[in-house]
């Protein structure tokens, strides 16, 4: 199934430099990997926010307003780390005056809700059927 989504963006109200910790980012690009449609949705339940996550950028969205962006992560810099269990230099840019407090949660939350989807995702592994031979009566 196709759907297209449109989202708005504000005047910024601030950025930041910040760092995503590797669990978060290899988990997130893990699941993009596997994404159809080249972008993948993360409802952040426990926020009441959904995540839309594509190469360049991650947003987020609150329930509320849904079509606006608040928080958008961007310039992700995994080039920069050394191995890929270090942290990832990334830019969060706010486009409301709660974003900032929003932020303090989110990373946290956003690990969990992936995580969340990662335990939901369809296991494959390779079957066989044995014949079965009943017995004579």
């Amino acid at each position: 199934m196709n759907a297209e989504e449109t989202f708005y963006r504000r005047e910024e109200t601030g950025r930041e430099p910040r760092t995503l910790p590797a669990d978060t980012y290899n988990l997130a690009h893990l699941l993009l990997a596997h994404a159809r449609e080249g972008c993948a949705f993360v409802p952040i339940r426990s926020m009441q926010y959904l995540a839309v996550i594509d190469r360049d950028e991650f947003i987020f969205v609150d329930r509320e307003q849904r079509r606006w962006v608040e928080i958008a992560w961007q310039h992700f810099r995994p080039g920069d780390r050394q191995a890929l269990d270090e942290p990832v230099a990334y830019e969060a840019v706010y486009y409301s005056d709660t974003a900032r407090e929003t932020m303090k949660r989110l990373q946290g939350e956003f690990l969990k809700a992936l995580q969340a989807l990662q335990g939901r995702a369809p296991q494959h592994a390779s079957a066989r059927v044995i014949p079965w031979k009943q017995a004579p009566s």
